[in-house]
């Protein structure tokens, strides 16, 4: 099979053959059919911020990807060949205290698939069954792949009802976009974004924002007394402060963009006095999220394939990487084909 192979520790990658897969006896065997660039990628691909205390090489990598079952292991139970998959990076242990009581996402022994062990980007893949999602059809088999990443925004958006309330999406990269999508389709009142590149806030507008303000504008002046709920998916820090400005006393704040640094608040006026609940993001709960994303999609409730705005076989990963790299931000996910 062809790969792409995180050969070295260094900036770059090399897409060439490597060994046929083989599985254990609690894995499947997946032919992929596409996979898509996580923002977490970027480190990898270019050996910066976590990736060189974390990343082991030489390994594959990439966590967002679906296919097609071509070979089921031994202890591996509900698989059968040619059944459609998409993949949940989070390998969960399913032993501890809080895969146990619900919260498999935030297990203690966690490890993702592409970051601590080999991953998507090639032509098959093997990964543990229990992190198979089996859709029940192949009529999604092209946005297979953004499952994963739009369960985070699903999550972000529903960890509680958004219906009938104003909703502020903080940065529009594809998970705003997705949350954007999420929040219409749910019911809310009005969902407006913040966004500083004209294209993405192009595409704010198509997955149903009423309207996009640069970061240097205030988006309260649509609102009398702030949002009842603003999902921050940027993690840049003035996005942050400006979340818990934004809010509305008694309101939510979603916290799923990662900041680069610590990050400072004003724990007392901006939270503690004004009541604001804040849900930190990570992941998807498991499988319940997906579910969810499932019954949106396949109602026609949402259509992502305008935050699909790049896709390249995967022997063109460099223009892929470029375009996500790109100072302009001109662009929302970029999609593989092996």
């Amino acid at each position: 099979m062809k790969a792409l192979i995180k050969k070295t520790p260094a900036p770059g990658a090399a897409y060439e053959s490597m060994g046929d897969l083989k599985i254990r006896a609690d894995e499947v065997l997946i032919k992929v059919h596409r996979a898509s660039i996580c923002g977490s990628d970027l480190p990898i691909y270019g050996w910066n911020s976590w990736a060189p205390e974390r990343f082991k090489t030489p390994s594959t990598f990439g966590h967002e990807f679906c296919g097609t079952i071509a070979e089921v292991g031994a202890g591996a139970r509900d698989f059968k060949l040619g059944d459609f998959v998409s993949v949940e990076s989070h390998i969960f242990c399913g032993l501890c205290y809080q895969c146990q009581n619900g919260q498999r996402h935030v297990c203690r022994e966690m490890k993702i698939i592409g970051v601590d062990g080999p991953g998507g980007f090639g032509e098959y893949a093997a990964v543990p069954a229990r992190c198979a999602w089996k859709h029940s059809d192949d009529s999604l088999r092209d946005l297979g792949s953004l499952f994963e990443p739009f369960g985070n925004a699903v999550y972000s958006v529903l960890v509680e009802p958004v219906a009938a309330k104003t909703v502020l999406v903080m940065g529009c990269g594809p998970q705003g976009l997705f949350s954007i999508a999420v929040a219409k389709a749910s019911g809310a009142d009005r969902v407006v974004a913040v966004e500083s590149s004209k294209y993405r806030a192009d595409l704010a507008i198509r997955m149903g924002a009423s309207a996009v303000f640069s970061p240097e504008e205030d988006p309260r002046k649509l609102v009398k007394d702030g949002f009842d709920v603003v999902c921050e998916m940027s993690g840049a820090q003035a996005a942050i402060t400006n979340a818990f400005k934004y809010v509305r006393s008694g309101g939510r704040i979603t916290a799923f963009g990662i900041p680069s640094k610590k990050i400072e608040l004003d724990w007392a006026n901006d939270l503690i006095f004004k009541g604001v609940r804040v849900h930190g993001i990570v992941g998807r709960e498991i499988f319940e999220t997906w579910y969810k994303a499932d019954r949106l999609l396949r109602s026609g409730a949402i259509d992502l394939k305008a935050v699909v705005t790049h896709t390249f076989p995967l022997k063109d990963y460099a223009a892929g990487f470029a375009a996500m790299n790109a100072p302009a931000r001109d662009c929302g996910k970029v999609v593989f084909v092996p």
